[in-house]
């Protein structure tokens, strides 16, 4: 696996995580019964993006972890999985 192949897996597997984490725990401002004017009532009352960035980034590198270990260790072929073989 060169380099470039694995940060633009990580990067994809990053933002997909990102997506799947991103609305765990959140509570609107509807749930909390203080609607800001002028936003929706959907609106998250403290987003906490730099929680979610963290947790995002090691399920990430987790994931990732474990696919390059199978990968490594012959678990997943690439070349196969990729049409070269």
């Amino acid at each position: 696996m060169s380099v470039t192949f694995a940060i633009a897996i990580y990067v994809v597997l990053w933002w997909t995580v990102l997506f799947a984490v991103l609305p765990i725990g959140v509570r609107t401002q509807a749930e909390d019964g203080s609607v800001v004017p002028g936003t929706p009532e959907s609106a998250p009352t403290t987003p906490r993006l730099v929680r979610v960035a963290l947790i995002t980034t090691l399920i990430s590198a987790l994931l990732f972890g474990a696919g390059w270990a199978a990968v490594k260790y012959g678990f997943i072929d690439l070349a196969v999985l990729l049409g070269r073989e």
